[in-house]
């Protein structure tokens, strides 16, 4: 059969119904962005984008050279397209505006832009993240206001993972579906269509050097994982922990499994360890089109009315039935605590 192009696919979907014009061509110049990124990213040492950029981003966090070098490039490559009103980014405190020399679109764009990048130096698996909404209405100027829109509302959703090979996974919430850039010939083609994750699973990931941070009913899940064929579970479980959100989550997609960031007593501050404008929202929809499902441990994510730009949130998602169990054992800690 022959191969179906990013570019082929696009035009089936637009004409299914599922995508407008601009919204085509917005994922074509995001990919070709993140084609540009896994250049840099593959050069490692000899590029130098390896280390510290000497910098920190609006969560206080020090860049990696690559950050920065690849929130540029996302940047520069969408400021000048016509399909956006404006994008914001992990890296940046406030959305950036589309210069007036240039057309604006009826989308909004969020991004991360190099997820798991303190991997980068090691060589592991990083990626890019991002979001698509619709601008409202009638705004000519978006602010951080208008892209507080819940994650069902987002119009697509997709990763690029940077890893031995260079896969986009994408969705426009008509199914999820995998691309793998051939680098002979520099675009991507359809690898993978209308994913499905298996319910169960005996595969999950999480940091367990948190562990003791945890509360009640996350150490009681992990407790019974742990206990394997002897504890209330009756079978074996096996730990992966990329500590690469788009790893992580790119092993579910691909053969199952769980990946939870649950509320710590270190981070219960902060709301949570991930982003839910810029991770656990496109995740989260990519996930539930492939079959799985997302939580926060007690509500579904793509339900959240979102509170701020760089809000976080715990994640719980993967395979639909270890999620469920996870989020029943918060909720019934609820009830029992209420």
């Amino acid at each position: 059969m022959k191969p179906i192009s990013l570019i082929q696919f696009l035009i089936e979907e637009r004409r299914a119904g599922h995508i407008n014009a601009e919204l085509t061509l917005l994922i074509e110049v995001v990919a070709r962005a993140c084609k540009r990124i896994a250049v840099a990213t593959n050069k490692g040492a000899i590029g130098g984008v390896l280390g510290e950029a000497g910098t920190g981003n609006i969560q206080g966090e020090a860049q990696k050279k690559l950050d920065v070098i690849s929130n540029e490039i996302l940047l520069e490559a969408n400021a000048w397209g016509g399909q956006l009103a404006a994008c914001a980014s992990e890296e940046m405190e406030d959305p950036q505006p589309i210069p007036d020399m240039y057309p604006k679109g009826n989308h909004l764009l969020l991004f991360d832009p190099l997820d798991g990048s303190s991997n980068i130096d090691v060589n592991i698996s990083v990626g890019t993240i991002f979001s698509v909404l619709r601008c409202p209405d009638g705004i000519t100027e978006p602010k951080a206001e208008h892209f507080l829109q819940p994650g069902t509302t987002q119009l697509a959703a997709g990763y690029v993972v940077y890893g031995p090979a260079t896969v986009l996974v994408l969705t426009f919430g008509y199914g999820t579906h995998e691309f793998t850039l051939d680098r002979e010939v520099g675009s991507f083609t359809l690898s993978r269509r209308d994913i499905r994750i298996p319910e169960d699973t005996a595969e999950f990931a999480i940091n367990m050097s948190n562990q003791r941070h945890w509360e009640p009913p996350m150490q009681r899940y992990i407790g019974e994982l742990l206990a394997g064929k002897d504890g209330p579970r009756s079978k074996d479980f096996n730990m992966r922990w990329v500590a690469s959100m788009v790893a992580d989550v790119h092993r579910i997609i691909t053969r199952g499994g769980v990946f939870f960031y649950p509320l710590d007593a270190k981070i219960k501050s902060k709301g949570g360890k991930l982003r839910l404008m810029y991770e656990a929202n496109p995740m989260s929809l990519i996930i539930e089109q492939a079959g799985g499902a997302a939580t926060t441990g007690r509500e579904r994510i793509l339900e959240l009315q979102p509170t701020g730009l760089h809000q976080r949130v715990p994640v719980f998602l993967g395979s639909k039935k270890e999620v469920e169990v996870a989020t029943h054992y918060h909720l019934e800690a609820d009830g029992a605590r209420n």
